[in-house]
């Protein structure tokens, strides 16, 4: 299968009227250590907590094998109807975390009851994951079963973080997550705290200094999409990989990864070309800026480029000719070249030559693949009301996102970015 094909909806999804959306989990590396996957409140299905669980596990079966995601672990936001459900036993439970929410504060006594059933999961081989409020005496033996613990910056006092982390540090030999991080200043505070785990978006915000100028392998990647748009020779664009023997080999390496679906293996410019067109190369010679981010960059933020860039294309598939579905893949991965290039998305586009489809959705959120990219956004947050407009807009069910969605993240995952 090349990267080019849908794949078809497994009934499950097709007949599925809900959908999902992910937020990254960054390790200390700022690398993805995981993705926890959430339930959209969409009153007008009104579905209960129960079937939007049962919803996600369905997604995460209907992939098929013991990990969606290849090494990432999968966080899946729970709740307590949802972990007494029998979908439990259809997923693997290797990668995956359950995030157990706190009870509420009238149905405390429920604590000693549901103790045998957490404890039934954790034998089944299932992690477990809860909020600070594991932390107080009331959960005492809920604290046991923790694998993570996780403090919300947007919910818990600045001032109040560092007693809570020492506490957990203390009490339980569980893994620290940090999430809401929304801000650097925020991750270097819990950070030195010592947390390992951060979930937010303070890694994909451009951080924009004064006279930034483009890196020496990030030029080079530039000119050759400059080069590929003007429908240069082969002969000009491969004096300019012949200049960066490191440019070259990444090309060939994601042209001849699992991910694209080559029959035989590409072993020149020259041939790549023969098989893809200049068309072609140009979203290859995009996807190449992701590896060239340099060592002050997040390399998550390279990860989340690449899933967004795949999401597009496989949502345009079903409504764009060829070429916009490349443009689209263009558009995700050039959603974040702000924060690859550390200036304005003004001044990055600037550098380089694009379709006006590309740059319209990029700049002004204008042109026929902006609700794509609005869609693609809203699949990596809890923004229902842009998720339902955009995807009511293109005419896409939500099976189908669920669909493209999924595979868009393992399809980065064998990327290898």
């Amino acid at each position: 299968m090349t990267e080019t094909q849908t794949l078809p909806l497994p009934p499950a999804l097709t007949l599925s009227p809900f959908a999902f959306a992910h937020q990254a989990i960054l390790d200390q590396q700022h690398a993805v250590f995981g993705y926890e996957l959430f339930d959209r409140s969409a009153l007008a299905h009104g579905h209960t907590a129960s079937s939007d669980a049962q919803l996600l596990f369905n997604v995460l079966s209907a992939v098929g094998g013991e990990s969606p995601l290849g090494s990432k672990t999968i966080f899946i936001n729970c709740t307590h109807d949802s972990l007494a459900g029998g979908h439990l036993d259809l997923v693997p439970p290797q990668r995956v975390v359950l995030e157990v929410p706190p009870l509420a504060v009238s149905d405390v006594d429920q604590i000693t009851t549901r103790l045998p059933h957490l404890q039934d999961l954790q034998r089944q081989g299932f992690r477990l994951a809860f909020d600070y409020s594991v932390l107080t005496q009331p959960y005492a033996a809920w604290l046991a079963l923790a694998s993570f613990i996780k403090f919300d910056l947007s919910v818990i006092r600045p001032q109040s973080v560092g007693s809570f982390v020492k506490l957990a540090q203390a009490k339980s030999g569980a893994r620290l997550i940090a999430e809401k991080v929304e801000t650097p200043a925020q991750h270097t505070m819990v950070s030195d705290l010592g947390v390992g785990l951060f979930q937010g978006f303070w890694f994909a915000k451009p951080v924009l200094v004064q006279g930034q100028s483009v890196r020496p392998a990030q030029a080079v990647i530039l000119q050759l999409i400059n080069l590929v748009r003007k429908q240069a020779s082969t002969a000009e664009i491969e004096e300019v990989l012949k200049r960066d023997p490191t440019l070259s080999f990444n090309l060939l390496r994601f042209i001849n990864s699992a991910g694209f679906g080559m029959r035989s293996e590409v072993t020149s410019f020259k041939h790549a070309v023969m098989l893809l067109g200049l068309n072609r190369l140009f979203k290859w010679a995009a996807l190449l800026l992701t590896t060239s981010q340099g060592g002050d960059l997040p390399p998550a933020v390279g990860t989340t480029a690449v899933a967004r860039g795949r999401l597009m294309e496989l949502l345009a598939a079903e409504l764009l000719p060829p070429e916009e579905c490349d443009n689209a893949f263009v558009v995700g991965v050039f959603s974040l070249l702000d924060t690859m290039l550390g200036m304005s998305m003004e001044s990055a586009l600037a550098t380089v030559a694009l379709p006006e489809s590309v740059t319209h959705a990029l700049l002004t959120r204008t042109g026929p693949l902006a609700p794509f990219l609005e869609l693609t956004l809203a699949c990596e947050t809890g923004d229902d009301e842009a998720f339902a407009r955009s995807a009511t807009q293109l005419g896409l069910s939500d099976g189908q996102v669920n669909w493209a969605h999924v595979q868009s993240l393992a399809w980065a995952e064998s990327m290898g970015v």
